[in-house]
């Protein structure tokens, strides 16, 4: 489906619970930061109701939280303040990062990749550039081609997340890792990636 992301059908998913939001960080977000793999000022693109961009705050860090789902940020900041964190959330369009005006040491996408049809990835990975300092990381979690069936998100190779880095990138690394859900029974097969904005 294109258009934008608050076009597909994702504020309305917010009137629930989406199988993605299972009430505290992904896992594999919170081994990237206590690996140290994130320096503040942090973007969450496409944070939903906020778990990521909350963990990071808990960690010191300053962090913008963007969802193109009012109903997503609206939940993230009732978080936000419920637990005493800093955090910022604002409902923004991920293809238009350079409209915030902001310039960020490390971002996040954890989830959001995959949403994009091909078109729109180099104009995607062109938003990121804008908001990214040169140096700044990327780290980025998307469904894995590995994963069987054809329930959820659509699949990711690894080189069909390559290709859009190719130039002003640096791919440090592509690895498998795991989506946790709150189906019990869909742990899903992901690919998590580093990549450094050149400098």
């Amino acid at each position: 489906m294109s258009g934008p992301p608050d076009q597909r059908g994702f504020d309305e998913m917010y009137a629930g619970v989406p199988p993605w939001d299972i009430g505290r960080a992904q896992p594999e977000v919170v081994w990237i930061a206590d690996a140290g793999g994130f320096a503040g000022p942090v973007i969450d693109v496409g944070c939903g109701t906020g778990e990521n961009a909350l963990e990071l705050a808990s960690r010191g860090l300053e962090v913008l939280g963007i969802d193109a789902s009012p109903r997503a940020i609206e939940a993230a900041k009732a978080k936000a303040s419920e637990r005493g964190l800093s955090a910022e959330f604002l409902v923004a369009d991920a293809l238009a990062l350079g409209s915030l005006d902001r310039r960020f040491r490390a971002a996040l996408d954890c989830g959001l990749f995959h949403v994009f049809e091909d078109a729109e990835r180099p104009v995607y990975v062109a938003s990121l550039a804008s908001a990214l300092e040169p140096g700044g990381v990327l780290h980025l979690l998307c469904f894995s081609d590995l994963q069987p069936g054809s329930f959820g998100p659509r699949r990711v190779t690894q080189q069909e997340l390559r290709d859009p880095f190719a130039d002003g990138w640096d791919v440090r690394e592509i690895v498998p890792a795991t989506f946790v859900t709150n189906l019990p029974e869909l742990q899903a097969k992901a690919w998590r990636a580093t990549i450094v904005r050149a400098g």
